[in-house]
């Protein structure tokens, strides 16, 4: 069977799917990237390899923060942003979309489509704010396991403010209202409802939200989060089938676009996996900009190099 791997780098989450040529997922895998996104790719793409074994890969595409460094590993054939991608995969499973709430582990976007395109979007990757990993510290510190965060909150008598702007403000808030004797699950919704109000005062603000609404990312399996989405828009707010790896299958598509087009890839095949990869840095000297020019070696080879703003290093690659 010809298929298709896309996978999406962050900082908290390396996510990888695997696609025929009418969409439908395979194989998907979802790791943590721990600090070491080499080390995350090489594990993801063994994932994978091991729930395909009778696929052929024609066609490979990346995106995420790390998105460069996946691409120069695996031999992308399309390395694009994280709005077009989960753009496009959220209008080819839900074409009605208009709406796209995506919260992952340390950043957080809106994405506004109309009939299928994309026409405004913002993100926040300042300040980690009502993101997974301030969820799962506090789940962590509650001594609650994250998957059941949710849960609390919908069992809550009813709600409690809790300031949302500051993870550190947030944090004292909890305490203080845990020693007036506040219950856990009032807490916990009162947090979840704060994480949507930052949001929408702060990614979304000025933004035209308009049903048909999808909440993707990893804090999208937070049910009391995307209930506290649907008070504040008095809307529905849907969890698509695959709301873990949604940039990773528009990565997917749009290799497959490319390969349809260009009838060639350059993917690197599984063996990446077993290639040894280290990435470095350093400052260039040569001109008042100081730039930090990142350099990418497999098997002690360069491969990539940018940062540079004039190209002498990158163009040299």
């Amino acid at each position: 069977m010809d298929a298709y791997l896309g996978i999406d780098v962050g900082s908290i989450s390396t996510k990888g799917v695997v696609i025929t040529k009418n969409n439908h997922v395979i194989a998907q895998a979802y790791l943590r990237t721990q600090g070491k996104p080499v080390q995350a790719i090489k594990e993801l793409i063994k994932n994978l390899q091991m729930q395909t074994n009778n696929t052929k890969i024609i066609g490979a595409g990346t995106t995420g923060s790390a998105r460069r460094l996946a691409g120069v590993m695996i031999g992308a054939d399309v390395v694009k942003n994280e709005i077009i991608a989960h753009a496009l995969a959220s209008s080819y499973f839900h074409p009605d979309v208009k709406t796209i709430i995506e919260i992952g582990g340390q950043d957080s976007k809106i994405i506004l489509l109309r009939d299928g395109i994309p026409i405004d979007f913002a993100m926040n990757n300042v300040c980690a704010a009502g993101t997974g990993s301030f969820l799962e510290h506090q789940a962590t510190r509650l001594g609650i396991p994250i998957e059941q965060f949710g849960n609390y909150a919908l069992q809550a008598k009813t709600g409690v403010t809790i300031a949302g702007r500051c993870t550190v403000f947030a944090e004292s808030d909890m305490v203080h209202k845990a020693q007036l004797g506040i219950s856990t699950e009032d807490i916990i919704r009162g947090l979840c409802d704060a994480i949507v109000r930052n949001y929408l005062n702060t990614v979304a603000k000025g933004k035209n939200i308009q049903p048909l609404i999808l909440f993707q990312g990893g804090v999208a399996a937070n049910i009391g989060v995307k209930t506290a989405f649907e008070r504040a828009l008095n809307e529905q707010v849907i969890l698509p089938e695959h709301f873990l790896v949604m940039g990773a299958i528009g990565a997917a598509i749009l290799a497959q676009e490319y390969v349809s087009e260009n009838k060639t890839t350059k993917f690197a095949g599984f063996r990446t996996a077993d290639i040894k990869f280290i990435t470095k840095a350093f400052e260039c000297k040569d001109c008042p900009n100081s730039c930090e020019v990142i350099e990418t070696f497999r098997e002690g080879q360069i491969i990539d190099r940018y940062g540079d703003r004039c190209g002498k290093w990158s163009e040299n690659t």
